[in-house]
């Protein structure tokens, strides 16, 4: 659990992965929360070309910047081929929202370096330390 404090302490920017221009939908919630709180956002969604006031992304290697935290809102089945892009990118830690595992994909990033988080709301979690 300190871990998890150290990570959103320690992190300026966060990508999010699938993030929805859809305002009902989860990941816009939680990326809007985020960025209230004074976090960066970037949207990575071939989908969509702005969220939040933010250029979109079509995927992780086409964002410019540093990424902190890499925040999956996609179905597990998608997880490995993004850690081997926040890898490559360089990001710090990966996170995956509630109801997104995948063991070997985790094993993947904490041993290239990374922080892994996973299954647990990013939100939630920022509340509860805040």
């Amino acid at each position: 659990m300190r871990r998890v404090a150290e990570i959103l302490k320690q992190s300026r920017t966060i990508a999010v992965v699938g993030l929805s221009s859809k305002r009902f939908r989860p990941s816009y919630g939680v990326a809007e929360y985020m960025q209230r709180s004074g976090y960066r956002i970037v949207p990575v969604n071939p989908e969509v070309s702005e969220v939040l006031g933010e250029k979109c992304y079509p995927d992780l290697n086409s964002v410019p910047e540093a990424i902190d935290i890499v925040d999956i809102f996609r179905r597990s089945e998608f997880v490995p081929e993004i850690v081997e892009a926040a890898i490559r990118k360089g990001a710090k830690a990966i996170w995956m929202q509630e109801g997104v595992t995948h063991e070997e994909a985790a094993r993947r990033a904490a041993e290239a370096g990374l922080d892994v988080v996973m299954d647990r709301c990013i939100l939630k979690e920022h509340r509860r330390l805040g």
